[in-house]
């Protein structure tokens, strides 16, 4: 569970030396402007972006029951926030299932994907579709299950 806020954690940090570096040089603005992009980056990359993940069971239990897609991510992933961002307030209504919080969401992954753990990897009606284009999410959230 750490291991998902090491990327944003480093994040603030790194952004926090470098500005205390740039203030005490004499260049408010640009650490306030270094700070400021570094939480930025720290906030897409944490878990805080997603909706609240469930385990791999219970999204899949609950895609049969309303036919919605399931989406196995893991934060830091470039892929994974595009997707959420492109996806915008229909986002909350996707199962999200964080791959580093349960080992059963990683195997199905690698059972997906030949081995890889490659994310975004959402499932529809059972069938996975790796890294798909948000578009295609979001029309399968419209269509019948």
């Amino acid at each position: 569970m750490t291991r998902t806020w090491i990327l944003p954690t480093l994040l603030v940090l790194c952004g926090s030396f470098v500005s205390t570096g740039l203030l005490l040089s004499g260049s408010p603005g640009e650490a306030a402007a270094v700070l400021l992009v570094s939480v930025l980056l720290a906030g897409v990359n944490s878990p805080l972006v997603f909706p609240r993940s469930i385990g791999a069971t219970e999204a899949q239990r609950r895609s049969a029951v309303d036919g919605r897609p399931v989406v196995f991510w893991r934060p830091g992933c470039t892929y994974c926030i595009r997707l959420r961002i492109r996806l915008g307030r229909n986002a909350r209504r996707l199962h999200w299932v964080n791959i580093w919080r349960d080992p059963a969401a990683a195997a199905a992954v690698r059972a997906a994907n030949n081995g890889n753990e490659t994310v975004p990897t959402v499932v529809v009606a059972g069938r996975p579709h790796t890294n798909p284009d948000p578009e295609w999410v979001r029309e399968q959230l419209s269509s019948p299950a």
